[in-house]
C-alpha cells in the first residue's frame, strides 16, 4: 500500500524544527540558512513531500489554472487551437482545464459555474453556435475572472478577443471564383446568431457589388451546420431559378456534407459545381472530392494569441484590464489557399 505524502508538520517533527521554518526553507526564504534548507529539502524529497495546492491557493489567491470552453474538441480547428493554448500556458507554469459545450447553451452556462468552482484564474472561450445570451460570461467580472474569446466571438461590446477576418477572407474567396469564370455564386452560411455568419454575408455582398454583379439574397442560405441541414441548404440552392455553378460553404465540414450530398444528386463535382470553404483543415486532404480552395483561419495562432492576452490580463491587471475602454481586439488576416490535386 502506498503511504500518504509527508506533510510540513511531519518533516518539522523529524528534524526538530518548527513547521514555519520548514515552510520557509522549502520556499528558499532568505531568513533560513543554507544548511537548514538543504536538510529540509533532502528529507522532503526522501518522504515524497508534495505541496498542498489548496493551501497555496488560500495563501496566495492563485491556482495557476486557466479554463477553456469550446464547442467540439473533435474538430481539427479546436484541437489545434487547444495545442497552442496548452503550449503557451505551460511555458507560464499554468495548468489548463478543457471543457466542451457541444454547442449547448445550457451546458455552456453550467461549465462556466464549474470553472468558477475550480478557481480558474481566467477563461478562454469559443462560444457555441446556439448561444443567444452571454450573461454567464459577463457575470465573471464580479469575480475578477477575465475572459478572452477566440474564433467564435459574441456580438457584444467591451470584450477581449482574437478572431480571423472573415469578411476579407470571403471577398478573396468570391473573387477567386469570379476569376475562374463563375457568375452565379451561392453561399451556405451559418446560424444567424453567429458573428462570423454576418461577416461572411457582408464579404459576399461586397465582392459581388464591387464586381458590378447584382446581389441576389436568395443565393445565400443559412444552415445549422449539421449534415441534415446542409443537405437542405444545398438542395435549396440547386433548385434556385439561378442555379449556382459555385458555392462558398461556412466551413470544411459543411463542404464535406455538401459534396457528399451533391454526388448522391448526380451533380458533377468541379464540373457542374465547385466549392470554396473555410478553415483549410487537414481532413480535406483525405476527401475524394475537395473544395477548390479554402480560407485559412490559423487556429494555432489564434489560440496562442488568446492565451498571451489572458496571461497579460492576469499579470498586468493594473493596466490593460482596468483602464476604461482598454480591450484587446486582435484580428488575424485570413488567407485563401488553393487546393490542387
Amino acid at each position: 500500500m502506498q503511504s500518504k505524502p509527508a506533510t510540513i508538520k511531519a518533516i518539522a517533527q523529524i528534524l526538530g524544527i518548527s513547521a514555519s521554518t520548514v515552510s520557509r526553507a522549502l520556499h528558499d526564504h532568505a531568513s533560513i540558512g543554507l544548511t537548514t534548507k538543504a536538510k529540509v529539502k533532502k528529507l522532503a524529497e526522501e518522504l515524497n513531500y508534495e505541496p498542498n495546492q489548496t493551501a497555496i491557493f488560500l495563501q496566495k489567491g492563485k491556482t495557476h489554472t486557466i479554463g477553456v470552453i469550446l464547442p467540439e474538441l473533435a474538430e481539427d480547428f479546436f484541437s489545434t487551437a487547444v495545442s497552442a493554448i496548452e503550449d503557451t500556458a505551460y511555458k507560464k507554469n499554468y495548468t489548463v482545464l478543457i471543457a466542451q459545450s457541444h454547442d449547448d447553451e445550457a451546458k455552456e452556462k453550467l461549465l462556466v459555474e464549474k470553472m468558477k468552482s475550480h478557481r480558474v484564474e481566467g477563461l478562454l472561450v469559443s462560444v457555441g453556435k446556439n448561444t443567444s445570451s452571454y450573461q454567464h460570461f459577463e457575470d465573471l467580472k464580479k469575480y475578477n475572472i477575465p475572459v478572452v474569446y477566440f474564433d467564435r466571438i459574441p456580438g457584444i461590446p467591451n470584450i477581449h478577443y482574437v478572431a480571423c477576418n472573415m469578411e476579407t477572407g470571403t471577398i478573396e474567396a468570391v473573387n477567386y471564383l469570379l476569376r475562374k469564370g463563375h457568375r452565379v455564386i451561392g453561399m451556405i452560411n451559418g446560424p444567424q446568431a453567429m458573428v462570423a455568419t454576418g461577416e461572411r454575408r457582408e464579404g459576399y455582398i461586397s465582392a459581388m457589388t464591387k464586381n458590378r454583379l447584382k446581389y441576389d439574397p436568395s443565393l445565400i442560405v443559412s444552415c445549422d451546420l449539421t449534415e441534415h441541414d446542409t443537405q437542405r441548404a444545398l438542395e435549396q440552392l440547386l433548385n434556385n431559378k439561378r442555379r449556382p455553378t459555385a458555392i462558398v460553404t461556412f466551413n470544411d465540414y459543411v463542404a464535406l456534407f455538401a459534396l457528399k450530398h451533391a454526388k448522391k444528386l448526380n451533380v458533377k463535382i468541379n464540373e457542374e459545381l465547385e466549392l470554396v470553404s473555410y478553415a483549410n483543415l487537414p481532413l480535406i486532404n483525405y476527401m475524394d472530392n475537395i473544395p477548390v480552395a479554402s480560407v485559412e483561419q490559423f487556429p494555432y495562432l489564434q489560440g496562442q494569441k488568446a492565451t498571451d492576452i489572458l496571461m497579460d490580463l492576469l499579470h498586468h491587471k493594473s493596466t490593460a484590464a482596468s483602464e476604461p475602454g482598454a480591450f484587446y481586439k486582435v484580428i488575424i488576416e485570413s488567407q485563401l489557399v488553393e487546393n490542387k490535386r
